[in-house]
């Protein structure tokens, strides 16, 4: 694994050096111009938001190891197609229709033009086309955390069905309400006041709250619960892989969080402390939280605590001091781990805690921006402000995606049958096996 990661280096060195050359030095001003300042910023700005595309695309291989490592071996296949296809599917839908909503010229509710990216290309924009590649990262990030939240039992078909309304409306509709104004006009959310600079809303909630309905409407694993509701727990099959993929993620996260400022500048430094300090304070707390309820530092626990802080800090990534993201990812670490325990005391069965980190923490990043935001501290309404977002962005997905699942469900089968489910979706599902030289024999 290393020297994949040593090959993704030396790669990534080649395209950065490729973009800086073609942004700055071959950009097509004429020889009789003389570049400016502007034309330099212009440039710098496209590369870095190239650069972060870059980053958060490869989070797409963290999000694959984490859901692989949480889960049992015999659906890492499936676990590899769901998210491979999410971002393939994701990029259609979202170059189709899902941009336009989000970003074209807005009735109030959505967007209204755009499609196909149409209006846009005639300009040959390089920024734009930058942006609309760091959007489709998003977009596929949203579409990873429902798939983590319904692993092991979902129909791969119904799968890429629900990666199709997801790209396409449910994000790409909240999304204009809060982001709307990266192109065209406001969103009227944002125009409440409500904030949320890289998406623990926008991103992590939607996505957290439609796994959440996923997970509902498809219910649990088979032997998830013993017949006298007593919680029977199914461990991951690979946590070095688990722990890997939490890695990546955080690797990532740099470009997910410091690349919505869509601009080389010196926020960067700042965001980027604010991110490791957040997840950092929430892997500490995370650990310390699950010793203290189990007796021992469970390591489940404290790569879902690493990620909560970074989920939670990404709303005020920009906006608050160092000591306030350490106490943001202090409290997500702590909240994470009750919240895993009251899914599976409700009879909700996340494999990897998907809704935990993502849908809860984000809430709780939300909210702790309108209580730390510089400037603003503790401002009442815009703690309100934030809340009503956080209500809002819960209906909106949780509702939506519900009924889209209902109708998948009655449409084509939502559910595995029991008996593909116990053969391993790998096989049932793809006629193929992870790890084909590997059995389990008996040692007498």
């Amino acid at each position: 694994m290393a020297y994949l990661l040593l090959i993704y280096i030396f790669i990534m060195k080649i395209f950065l050096n490729f973009l800086i050359f073609s942004f700055i030095f071959i950009n097509d001003v004429s020889a009789e111009r003389i570049i400016t300042s502007e034309d330099v910023q212009t440039n710098l700005d496209i590369v870095w938001i190239c650069i972060a595309t870059v980053l958060v695309f490869f989070m797409k291989a963290g999000f694959i190891m984490v859901e692989i490592g949480f889960t049992k071996a015999k659906n890492a296949v499936n676990a590899i197609m769901k998210n491979m296809m999410d971002f393939a599917v994701s990029s259609i839908a979202f170059w189709v229709i899902g941009f336009g909503i989000m970003f074209g010229t807005s009735n109030g509710l959505f967007g209204t033009d755009g499609f196909f990216l149409h209006d846009y290309a005639d300009s040959r924009d390089p920024w734009l086309f930058a942006f609309w590649m760091y959007q489709l990262v998003f977009v596929s990030s949203t579409a990873a955390i429902v798939s983590g939240a319904m692993a092991e039992r979902t129909r791969f078909f119904a799968s890429l069905m629900f990666t199709v309304f997801m790209s396409a409306f449910i994000y790409p509709i909240f999304g204009s309400w809060v982001w709307g104004s990266f192109y065209h006009g406001g969103g009227w959310l944002e125009n409440l006041g409500f904030k949320d600079f890289a998406g623990s809303t926008v991103i992590h909630a939607i996505g957290g709250w439609a796994g959440l309905a996923g997970t509902m409407v498809l219910g649990p694993r088979m032997g998830k619960f013993r017949r006298d509701g007593t919680i029977n727990p199914i461990l991951g099959h690979n946590l070095p892989l688990a722990a890997l993929g939490t890695l990546i993620l955080w690797f990532g996260w740099y470009g997910f969080n410091a690349g919505n400022t869509l601009e080389g500048g010196s926020k960067i430094a700042n965001i980027m402390i604010n991110t490791t300090l957040s997840g950092s304070a929430a892997a500490v707390s995370g650990m310390i939280t699950a010793w203290f309820r189990f007796g021992k530092p469970d390591v489940g626990m404290t790569l879902n605590g690493a990620l909560s802080g970074l989920v939670a800090i990404t709303a005020g990534c920009a906006d608050v001091e160092p000591v306030w993201a350490v106490v943001t990812g202090i409290v997500a670490g702590v909240i994470v781990v009750f919240s895993v325990i009251q899914f599976d005391r409700l009879k909700i069965d996340d494999p990897v805690g998907a809704v935990s980190v993502h849908g809860v923490c984000g809430v709780w990043g939300t909210v702790a921006l309108g209580m730390f935001k510089t400037g603003e501290m503790f401002n009442l309404h815009n703690i309100g402000i934030q809340l009503l977002g956080s209500v809002i962005a819960f209906v909106w997905a949780f509702f939506v995606s519900y009924g889209i699942f209902m109708f998948i469900k009655k449409a084509i089968g939502l559910r595995v049958t029991e008996e593909e489910e116990y053969q391993g979706l790998d096989y049932s599902e793809h006629t193929a096996a992870a790890y084909p030289d590997f059995q389990i024999t008996n040692i007498k």
